[in-house]
């Protein structure tokens, strides 16, 4: 390596770091914007027949934001409105403050008035979140600038996604047949994720919330969201949820509807993982349960909530770049010596 090209690393190393810093503080924004150009791009190629590219971009712009925020705000006002009805409705005499009370006294000789703690710390939380107001200020202000930003960075996307990808292609130092091989495993590692994952627990969770709503469980529609983020989990699911739900029925006298749910859940939302899911994930690529839970884990960890789905991708796309140089080393090596 001579002093230019030593010269000219440094300077791209720098301003990827650089660069990095800049995108950190919108990363999770960014992400989300990648991952709705992904599944957008397909359409955006159908509207470019008839439209122009940024016009059709545009208008793919304005679906999502109508097609993803309006929804998101009418699910999350029903269940601020569930989970505001759970708090109001919990009677302090159904919690046995006296009873624990009193427990609390013979076993520990201690006197405790529980109902005034709660109720000085609920003070205190309120005071905290009053002093707290400026740093609220400062996240939703984050928080639309962030949303302004993937929006720009999504018709961005749509419109000049080919000419991004053909310039990755022209600098990536592989042959075009070892590229087609690479981004066909990682577009069948994000499509299995997306749909043999996200999709297939967004069914789970709903199939599960109808036994929910069939059986008078209170506030079905924020148990049903619960059990939708549950159902993103392989192995622990909605059964978090519609279990103890099962349990409730049983102590309200209710055995027969609680039955119902319990066979319900099982075979019903038992039969929609294990038939749908195989049958979506096996179109694109089979990712191991044990793949999505690490991925899911690690993944909220490393970018928030948009490691639900990215963080599986990162797992998938690792062993799919694995497997391409597996099956091409030995005449990569070669043209190499060559």
């Amino acid at each position: 390596m001579n002093r230019s090209t030593g010269y000219l690393l440094v300077l791209v190393a720098i301003s990827a770091y650089l660069s990095w810093q800049l995108v950190t503080p919108f990363l999770g924004f960014v992400l989300a914007a990648i991952l709705i150009a992904f599944v957008l791009t397909p359409l955006q190629r159908r509207l470019e027949r008839v439209l122009p590219a940024g016009i059709a971009a545009f208008s793919l712009v304005i679906l999502a934001t109508v097609g993803g925020v309006i929804p998101f705000v009418l699910v999350a006002l029903v269940v601020a409105e569930d989970a505001a009805d759970l708090v109001r409705d919990v009677d302090p005499d159904d919690l046995a403050v006296a009873d624990l009370e009193a427990w609390i006294e013979a076993e520990l000789g201690l006197e405790v008035d529980v109902t005034a703690a709660v109720v000085d710390s609920a003070e205190q939380i309120g005071t905290i979140l009053i002093e707290q107001t400026t740093a609220w200020f400062s996240v939703l202000t984050h928080t639309l600038i962030g949303l302004g930003l993937s929006l720009f960075v999504l018709y961005y996307l749509l419109k000049e996604g080919e000419t991004l990808m053909a310039w990755l292609r022209e600098r990536t130092p592989l042959p075009e047949d070892v590229q087609d091989d690479l981004y066909g495993e990682l577009d069948e590692v994000m499509w299995a994720v997306l749909a043999g994952h996200v999709l297939i627990a967004i069914v789970e969770g709903v199939i599960a919330g109808l036994g929910l709503f069939a059986t008078g469980i209170p506030n079905p529609a924020f148990w049903t969201f619960v059990m939708v983020i549950l159902s993103l989990v392989p192995l622990i699911g909605a059964f978090l949820v519609w279990g103890p739900a099962v349990a409730y029925l049983v102590v309200t006298g209710e055995p027969i509807l609680a039955v119902g749910l319990a066979v319900y859940s099982a075979i019903v939302v038992g039969i929609a993982d294990d038939y749908l899911r195989p049958v979506v994930v096996d179109r694109y690529a089979e990712l191991s349960p044990a793949i999505i839970i690490l991925g899911v884990l690690g993944g909220i960890y490393a970018f928030g909530i948009m490691g639900l789905f990215f963080g599986p991708v990162v797992l998938g796309a690792l062993l799919a770049t694995v497997d391409v140089f597996d099956e091409h080393y030995e005449r990569l090596a070669d043209t190499e010596q060559t």
